[in-house]
């Protein structure tokens, strides 16, 4: 079996979160993926956790930069020495992929805009994905996952009923920016295999991010309807919701779409009766009376644990979910069953475990094929075998700190 991705190079240029996720992704399913910093600006994410910063080799011990890096190899390249530009002019020439986050004009004031690149290789794919674009009067500002999130609207719809907008959390515009990236090359290979053409993509992060609420953008496009937050009810079904479960901070989610299935939801309960209750006998009666209704399941739900709560509802064909903390999340049986978590050890970093690749395919499936990189790790590898570069010129590169095997370890102390 082989990767679908095998034999295709990508330079990586990108850093923290969103860029780095999407090549890694490349990564697991088979493409080359060289991560390339700079020994004075090197990825953020290195010093990022609580490090001990005196043990050797600290920088490559940071779980989040280890997570978001696996299956790289790493290049030491200062592109702001015009040596390290030419070096990093010679890897594009010889791959396929070149992926930047950077703030908008940092690649083109460096000499390495799409033009430029394209000089070296005509047939490249260059993906700039900075928060809002390439164009257009945000161009110049910077962003990150969590101001995306208020930008692109998602923070305007999330929340709870009479309350302030919040926050999801987790800053959704890196990892949807991520994974568009991987389809956005995808398309692109497709492209030039038909046409033999290269292709810039310009991947603004926060409208990307806007895409996932598009059917609220629709609603008030259409309806002039603007929602406002409704927490975990839905605005046309009820029941839809979260119960309170036995146990600390444990819950169930629960949602009927129909009558059918309140009806199961009744059976559960023991109180088929309510199925006939005017208050819920119907899915407008049951929105209406949707506070008595929550308080009535909750009630039910409140002895029982998680995922007994949501086995009786299953059985009675209704929408149900334990909702599950990390550790239950990776000792669910199904998961593991599935082969879902990987045991994963890194020389400096040690042993943990990790989510596998996310697409199952039968005759080119992903792995991890490799821990994330030590800082220029590769250094040799790409110099000498990817590039060809001989002694002499290797010499003077780290004599020139165009490139190291270890960062400045200034910057992040």
């Amino acid at each position: 079996m082989t990767a679908p991705l095998a034999g295709i190079r990508v330079v990586d240029l990108t850093m923290v979160w969103a860029g780095p996720f999407g090549t890694r992704m490349l990564g697991d399913y088979g493409a080359e993926v060289i991560k390339v910093e700079s020994p004075g600006q090197w990825d953020l994410l290195r010093g990022l956790g609580q490090i001990p910063r005196n043990v050797p080799r600290w920088y490559n011990m940071s779980a989040y930069f280890n997570h978001n890096n696996r299956s790289k190899y790493a290049l030491a390249l200062d592109l702001r020495q015009a040596e390290g530009r030419t070096v990093l002019l010679e890897l594009c020439a010889k791959s396929d992929v070149i992926v930047e986050n950077y703030r908008t004009d940092v690649m083109d004031n460096l000499g390495l805009s799409y033009a430029d690149v394209r000089t070296a290789k005509p047939d490249i794919i260059y993906v700039s994905m900075p928060g809002h674009g390439k164009s257009g009067p945000e161009k110049d500002y910077v962003a990150y996952g969590t101001n995306v999130e208020q930008l692109a609207g998602l923070v305007s719809v999330s929340g709870y009923e009479g309350g302030e907008p919040l926050k999801t959390g987790f800053s959704y515009g890196d990892p949807t920016a991520g994974t568009a990236l991987v389809a956005a090359v995808a398309m692109a290979m497709r492209h030039r295999l038909r046409t033999g053409e290269g292709a810039f993509i310009d991947l603004a992060q926060r409208e990307n991010l806007t895409c996932f609420i598009g059917e609220y953008v629709v609603d008030y496009s259409m309806n002039g309807t603007l929602r406002e937050p409704a927490g975990n009810r839905h605005p046309m079904f009820a029941p839809h919701n979260r119960y309170r479960c036995a146990g600390d901070d444990r819950w169930v989610t629960i949602a009927c779409e129909d009558d059918a299935q309140f009806e199961g939801l009744c059976r559960a309960m023991l109180q088929p009766e309510l199925a006939s209750d005017p208050r819920f006998a119907t899915n407008a009666a049951r929105k209406a009376n949707e506070a008595a209704l929550d308080a009535i399941i909750e009630a039910w739900t409140a002895p029982l644990g998680h995922y007994e709560a949501m086995y009786l509802a299953q059985r009675f064909g209704v929408p149900a979910g334990a909702v599950l903390t990390i550790p239950e999340l990776m000792a669910d049986p199904g998961l593991r069953a599935r082969g879902a978590w990987h045991e994963h050890t890194h020389p400096d970093a040690g042993t943990w475990e990790m989510e596998t690749p996310p697409w199952r395919m039968s005759r080119t499936p992903g792995q991890v094929s490799r821990p994330a990189p030590g800082f220029g790790e590769h250094n040799s590898y790409v110099l000498r075998e990817v590039l060809g570069l001989d002694e002499d010129r290797i010499a003077a590169l780290y004599e020139h700190h165009v490139t190291a095997d270890a960062p400045d370890e200034g910057l992040h102390q």
